[in-house]
């Protein structure tokens, strides 16, 4: 995921970094560290330890006033500023289909790998508006949920 967001920021000229995630006191570290920079911002991924230590990173990003692009709605809903990632809603009704194609006999390995077709914006205004940020309406128009 990393090399991804490394190529697609290296194309529009910015500049990324990893952080490390292990453990809480090395994420408060890498945080405090990276907030010392002019101009940063988290992009949060997938992965256990996001999903472990999420409400310690919502909580790091707005006590340094860092904007973060989160990888689920729930960090959002958080408190996090935005997320952009597959419906996840869509994504189960989608395997419910192959699981009930599979119960009917079907060979998993016969089913067509499928990759998700519904994204979803989710935007937290309040944190916006903490963060001291303007959110445009052209992209609140888009989103798909606007937490006030």
């Amino acid at each position: 995921m990393f090399g991804v967001i490394q190529s697609a920021a290296q194309s529009v000229g910015l500049e990324v970094s990893s952080i490390g995630m292990r453990d809480s006191g090395e994420i408060e570290r890498a945080v405090a560290d990276f907030a010392r920079s002019a101009n940063g911002g988290l992009i949060v991924t997938t992965g256990a330890s996001v999903s472990v230590h999420r409400d310690l990173i919502v909580t790091l990003a707005a006590k340094h006033k860092l904007p973060a692009v989160y990888a689920y709605r729930f960090m959002v809903a958080a408190g996090g500023l935005m997320s952009y990632s597959p419906d996840q809603v869509d994504e189960y009704r989608r395997a419910a289909v192959y699981v009930d194609r599979i119960l009917k006999g079907e060979k998993p390995a016969d089913l067509p790998v499928q990759a998700p077709t519904k994204y979803e914006l989710v935007i937290n205004l309040k944190t916006a508006k903490a963060l001291g940020l303007s959110v445009p309406q052209s992209l609140l128009s888009r989103a798909d949920e606007v937490i006030e």
